[in-house]
């Protein structure tokens, strides 16, 4: 059965990612007097968050054990090894130079502008919000069904959804200092 919600949230009861026993779940009221494209604008940030966080979530899991890319962060040697994990590696006595800071800030700016656009950002209208393959990238996209299209989309909403959660737990966890099970003493 999916929760009550209200007469505004009506409108968004049939959108990809309102799925039961919540239905369109807005705690903070963010829809309550939104429009479709105020829809579509909060759908894409959460695609783009929920992107990112798989992302860092992995990375998390792959440094922690231990795994980290060869050779050399700069040229006075040091090693991708040579730094902490997790935020230790952004703060703290061991943390990436300012320099290094930077150029993530320079990066992640070439790849907003440039390359991860979609409609709302200038680019070429795709199939949904949050396409960003802008006739370049296809993987096979084309050949699925409609069916097929709207079940991985809905799966890559509820992945990004489960790893926000999970990266601000390993976050958490890692400033807290405990020791549990499995991912151990962060």
């Amino acid at each position: 059965q999916v929760g009550k919600t209200s007469t505004a949230l009506n409108a968004f009861e049939s959108e990809l990612g309102a799925q039961p026993p919540l239905g369109c779940f807005d705690p903070l009221g963010m829809l309550t007097y939104a429009d479709q494209e105020r829809f579509d604008r909060l759908r894409y940030v959460e695609i783009k968050h929920g992107r990112i966080a798989q992302l860092a979530f992995l990375g998390q899991i792959t440094t922690r054990n231990g795994i980290h890319l060869p050779g050399n962060l700069d040229l006075s040697g040091h090693k991708f090894s040579d730094f902490p994990n997790g935020l230790k590696a952004f703060f703290g006595p061991d943390a990436i130079p300012a320099i290094g800071f930077v150029q993530i800030f320079l990066f992640i700016g070439f790849l907003e502008l440039v390359v991860m656009k979609d409609s709302a950002n200038g680019a070429a209208p795709g199939e949904f919000v949050g396409d960003f393959r802008n006739n370049a990238l296809d993987f096979g996209w084309d050949s699925f069904s409609d069916k097929q299209k709207t079940s991985k989309r809905a799966v890559e909403l509820n992945n990004g959804r489960a790893a926000m959660m999970g990266i601000l737990g390993l976050m958490v966890h890692e400033q807290l200092g405990s020791n549990m099970p499995i991912i151990g003493q962060l």
